[in-house]
């Protein structure tokens, strides 16, 4: 059994993933997007990067690559699928998750340390924390803002359905604290199954101890193992 990390055209994270996932002791390979996916599927990530150089829109054309059939296909028997960054970006233009994301409300790429408030700790993804919990991981996206309308967000909050939101070190949900003018402050989001996530900020690069700042996304990647 592995966890498929998704290539595409434009990824750059997918290396990363990898790394981070096999650190955790998750058998991981990278997928080229052509070549489908795997019989002995354990797992999918959608990595970030920038897909067809979002053309378009962040995500939309690699949502709409053959692979991504099969990527719901699998999500819908129970297969935990993982978007990050530009993967949430996929994730939210095929369908996988509700919502989309647009340009930051500054209109500049920003790559930078961020706090994320746990919101739950009973899906696989966040199994690791508590509820409340604080914990700091990168951003780098250019489309990172979560825009629904006011109707979609309150049925994703009374479903229970936010992961993660921008916090500040207290855990305080502020504007100050809103890197990209997310909707609510919203930084991940779960599909219609809990083993279907996607977020902005990268748990990848903030699980090596070698090389990370922090490694509280470790966490999140355990969903895998």
């Amino acid at each position: 059994m592995t966890v498929a990390v998704v290539e595409f055209g434009g990824s750059n994270c997918d290396r990363d993933a990898v790394r981070a996932l096999r650190h955790l002791g998750i058998d991981a390979e990278r997928r080229w997007h052509e070549d489908g996916l795997p019989a002995d599927l354990d797992g999918v990530v959608l990595p970030g990067g920038f897909s067809y150089g979002d053309y378009l829109r962040a995500g939309a054309m690699a949502a709409r690559a053959p692979i991504m059939t099969e990527v719901r296909e699998a999500a819908a028997s129970g297969v935990p699928v993982l978007g990050v960054c530009n993967g949430a970006q996929i994730g939210s233009e095929s369908g996988l998750t509700p919502g989309a994301f647009t340009t930051n409300a500054s209109a500049r790429f920003q790559c930078e340390p961020v706090h994320l408030r746990v919101e739950r700790a009973d899906t696989p993804w966040t199994a690791a924390y508590d509820a409340g919990d604080v914990i700091e991981v990168p951003i780098a996206h250019g489309e990172g803002r979560f825009e629904v309308d006011d109707a979609a967000y309150d049925d994703l909050v009374a479903d229970d359905r936010v992961l993660f939101r921008y916090c500040d070190p207290t855990g305080a949900i502020t504007d100050a604290a809103n890197p990209n003018g997310s909707t609510g402050n919203v930084a991940g989001v779960l599909g219609e199954r809990e083993t279907v996530a996607v977020l902005m900020p990268h748990p990848e690069r903030a699980t090596l101890p070698d090389v990370a700042r922090s490694t509280d996304g470790a966490g999140i990647l355990t969903a895998f193992a």
